[in-house]
Protein backbone atom coordinates (compact mmCIF):
# COMPACT_ATOMS: atom_id res chain seq x y z
CA UNK A 1 0.00 0.00 0.00
CA UNK A 2 1.28 3.31 -0.25
CA UNK A 3 2.93 5.88 2.03
CA UNK A 4 0.80 5.99 5.29
CA UNK A 5 -1.72 2.93 5.03
CA UNK A 6 -1.29 0.57 6.85
CA UNK A 7 0.44 -3.01 5.89
CA UNK A 8 -2.69 -5.19 5.75
CA UNK A 9 -2.86 -8.70 5.27
CA UNK A 10 -5.55 -11.08 3.24
CA UNK A 11 -7.06 -11.78 6.63
CA UNK A 12 -8.85 -8.71 7.74
CA UNK A 13 -11.07 -5.95 6.81
CA UNK A 14 -11.54 -2.42 7.01
CA UNK A 15 -14.50 -0.86 9.11
CA UNK A 16 -16.03 2.59 8.27
CA UNK A 17 -16.97 4.39 11.36
CA UNK A 18 -18.95 7.45 9.56
CA UNK A 19 -20.48 7.94 6.19
CA UNK A 20 -17.26 9.70 3.41
CA UNK A 21 -18.87 12.59 2.17
CA UNK A 22 -16.73 13.54 -1.29
CA UNK A 23 -16.62 16.79 -2.34
CA UNK A 24 -15.09 19.34 -4.91
CA UNK A 25 -15.85 20.56 -8.51
CA UNK A 26 -17.43 19.05 -11.34
CA UNK A 27 -14.16 17.09 -12.75
CA UNK A 28 -12.70 16.82 -9.27
CA UNK A 29 -13.20 12.65 -9.93
CA UNK A 30 -15.97 12.54 -6.94
CA UNK A 31 -17.70 9.15 -8.28
CA UNK A 32 -15.14 7.36 -9.95
CA UNK A 33 -12.87 7.54 -7.27
CA UNK A 34 -16.08 7.62 -4.95
CA UNK A 35 -16.12 4.07 -6.57
CA UNK A 36 -13.42 2.79 -6.32
CA UNK A 37 -12.45 4.22 -2.89
CA UNK A 38 -16.14 1.71 -1.96
CA UNK A 39 -14.83 -1.33 -3.63
CA UNK A 40 -11.27 -1.28 -2.01
CA UNK A 41 -12.96 -0.62 1.52
CA UNK A 42 -16.03 -3.03 0.97
CA UNK A 43 -18.94 -0.40 1.33
CA UNK A 44 -21.21 1.03 -0.79
CA UNK A 45 -21.15 4.06 -2.99
CA UNK A 46 -23.88 6.17 -3.16
CA UNK A 47 -24.77 9.21 -5.08
CA UNK A 48 -26.34 12.18 -3.96
CA UNK A 49 -27.15 13.50 -7.79
CA UNK A 50 -27.88 10.15 -8.44
CA UNK A 51 -30.77 9.68 -5.87
CA UNK A 52 -32.01 12.82 -6.11
CA UNK A 53 -32.71 12.06 -10.05
CA UNK A 54 -34.30 8.90 -8.83
CA UNK A 55 -36.73 9.94 -6.50
CA UNK A 56 -38.04 12.71 -8.98
CA UNK A 57 -38.13 10.18 -12.09
CA UNK A 58 -36.06 12.90 -13.78
CA UNK A 59 -32.50 14.74 -14.76
CA UNK A 60 -31.38 17.21 -11.89
CA UNK A 61 -31.73 19.52 -15.30
CA UNK A 62 -35.30 19.26 -15.11
CA UNK A 63 -35.62 19.44 -11.86
CA UNK A 64 -33.77 23.13 -12.26
CA UNK A 65 -35.75 23.55 -15.09
CA UNK A 66 -39.20 22.95 -13.70
CA UNK A 67 -38.77 23.87 -10.16
CA UNK A 68 -35.86 26.27 -9.39
CA UNK A 69 -32.64 26.29 -7.79
CA UNK A 70 -34.49 26.79 -4.54
CA UNK A 71 -36.80 23.82 -4.73
CA UNK A 72 -33.34 21.27 -5.90
CA UNK A 73 -31.50 22.57 -3.40
CA UNK A 74 -34.04 22.01 -0.65
CA UNK A 75 -34.77 18.05 -1.42
CA UNK A 76 -30.85 17.80 -2.07
CA UNK A 77 -30.69 18.49 1.76
CA UNK A 78 -32.69 15.75 2.28
CA UNK A 79 -31.49 12.77 0.37
CA UNK A 80 -28.26 14.18 2.03
CA UNK A 81 -29.70 13.72 5.44
CA UNK A 82 -31.44 10.40 4.68
CA UNK A 83 -28.31 8.42 2.69
CA UNK A 84 -26.35 9.97 5.95
CA UNK A 85 -28.93 8.58 8.44
CA UNK A 86 -28.14 4.68 5.94
CA UNK A 87 -25.69 2.41 6.27
CA UNK A 88 -21.79 3.88 6.08
CA UNK A 89 -20.98 3.86 2.98
CA UNK A 90 -18.72 6.72 0.42
CA UNK A 91 -21.04 9.43 -0.67
CA UNK A 92 -20.76 11.72 -3.50
CA UNK A 93 -22.24 14.86 -3.50
CA UNK A 94 -22.81 17.26 -6.82
CA UNK A 95 -20.49 20.29 -6.64
CA UNK A 96 -22.56 22.84 -5.19
CA UNK A 97 -23.76 20.86 -2.45
CA UNK A 98 -21.30 21.50 0.37
CA UNK A 99 -21.77 25.42 -0.29
CA UNK A 100 -25.26 25.17 1.71
CA UNK A 101 -24.50 25.73 5.30
CA UNK A 102 -27.21 23.29 6.57
CA UNK A 103 -24.99 20.30 4.09
CA UNK A 104 -22.41 21.01 6.00
CA UNK A 105 -23.90 20.60 9.18
CA UNK A 106 -25.59 17.54 8.70
CA UNK A 107 -21.67 16.25 6.98
CA UNK A 108 -19.97 16.91 10.41
CA UNK A 109 -22.49 15.78 12.34
CA UNK A 110 -23.11 12.51 10.47
CA UNK A 111 -20.04 11.69 8.55
CA UNK A 112 -16.69 13.35 8.00
CA UNK A 113 -16.40 15.48 4.40
CA UNK A 114 -13.19 15.09 2.03
CA UNK A 115 -12.52 17.81 -0.49
CA UNK A 116 -10.86 16.13 -3.46
CA UNK A 117 -8.71 19.12 -4.65
CA UNK A 118 -8.38 19.66 -8.38
CA UNK A 119 -6.62 22.48 -9.51
CA UNK A 120 -8.54 25.08 -12.50
CA UNK A 121 -6.07 23.64 -15.03
CA UNK A 122 -6.69 19.66 -14.33
CA UNK A 123 -10.24 20.34 -14.16
CA UNK A 124 -10.71 21.98 -17.18
CA UNK A 125 -8.78 19.27 -18.95
CA UNK A 126 -11.65 17.10 -17.37
CA UNK A 127 -14.76 18.93 -18.25
CA UNK A 128 -13.84 20.64 -21.59
CA UNK A 129 -15.50 19.61 -24.47
CA UNK A 130 -18.09 17.41 -22.49
CA UNK A 131 -22.13 18.46 -22.74
CA UNK A 132 -22.78 16.89 -19.30
CA UNK A 133 -22.14 20.00 -17.61
CA UNK A 134 -24.85 22.63 -17.92
CA UNK A 135 -23.20 25.11 -15.71
CA UNK A 136 -20.73 24.98 -18.38
CA UNK A 137 -22.65 26.38 -20.96
CA UNK A 138 -21.87 29.81 -21.73
CA UNK A 139 -19.78 31.60 -24.52
CA UNK A 140 -17.00 31.01 -22.57
CA UNK A 141 -16.74 27.99 -20.72
CA UNK A 142 -13.31 28.06 -19.21
CA UNK A 143 -13.89 31.73 -17.60
CA UNK A 144 -17.45 30.24 -15.95
CA UNK A 145 -15.61 27.21 -14.62
CA UNK A 146 -12.48 29.49 -13.38
CA UNK A 147 -15.34 31.53 -11.31
CA UNK A 148 -17.10 28.75 -10.20
CA UNK A 149 -13.89 27.48 -9.28
CA UNK A 150 -12.55 30.87 -7.20
CA UNK A 151 -16.17 30.93 -5.53
CA UNK A 152 -16.64 27.80 -4.47
CA UNK A 153 -12.54 27.13 -3.07
CA UNK A 154 -12.78 28.83 0.21
CA UNK A 155 -15.99 27.28 1.15
CA UNK A 156 -14.25 23.26 -0.44
CA UNK A 157 -11.63 24.76 2.43
CA UNK A 158 -14.15 24.04 5.06
CA UNK A 159 -13.85 20.07 4.24
CA UNK A 160 -12.28 18.16 7.50
CA UNK A 161 -10.03 16.53 5.21
CA UNK A 162 -7.92 17.32 1.84
CA UNK A 163 -6.52 15.14 -0.58
CA UNK A 164 -4.57 17.18 -3.42
CA UNK A 165 -5.65 15.63 -6.73
CA UNK A 166 -2.71 14.91 -9.70
CA UNK A 167 -2.74 15.23 -13.06
CA UNK A 168 -0.61 11.86 -12.95
CA UNK A 169 -3.13 10.07 -10.91
CA UNK A 170 -5.27 7.29 -12.34
CA UNK A 171 -8.51 7.06 -10.25
CA UNK A 172 -7.12 4.20 -8.50
CA UNK A 173 -3.53 5.76 -7.55
CA UNK A 174 -6.48 8.91 -5.77
CA UNK A 175 -8.52 6.24 -4.30
CA UNK A 176 -5.19 5.24 -2.46
CA UNK A 177 -4.30 8.89 -1.49
CA UNK A 178 -7.91 9.26 0.03
CA UNK A 179 -7.69 5.45 1.50
CA UNK A 180 -4.14 7.15 3.67
CA UNK A 181 -6.17 10.08 4.61
CA UNK A 182 -8.70 8.45 6.45
CA UNK A 183 -6.55 5.92 7.42
CA UNK A 184 -5.27 8.37 10.31
CA UNK A 185 -8.63 9.15 10.89
CA UNK A 186 -9.16 5.66 13.41
CA UNK A 187 -12.40 7.36 13.84
CA UNK A 188 -13.60 7.38 10.33
CA UNK A 189 -11.39 3.96 9.12
CA UNK A 190 -9.71 1.21 11.04
CA UNK A 191 -8.28 -1.94 9.52
CA UNK A 192 -9.24 -4.88 11.86
CA UNK A 193 -7.32 -8.23 11.84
Amino acid sequence: MGKGAPKVSGKGHWTLGKTVVLVGMMGAGKTAVGKALAARIGVPFLDSDAEIEKAANMAISEIFQRDGETFFRARETEVIDRLLDGPRAILSTGGGAFLAERNRDLVARKGVSIWLDADLPLLWSRVKGKNTRPLLRTAHPYETLADIYNARVPIYELAEIRVRARPEYSVEAMAEQVLNALSARKDVLEWVE
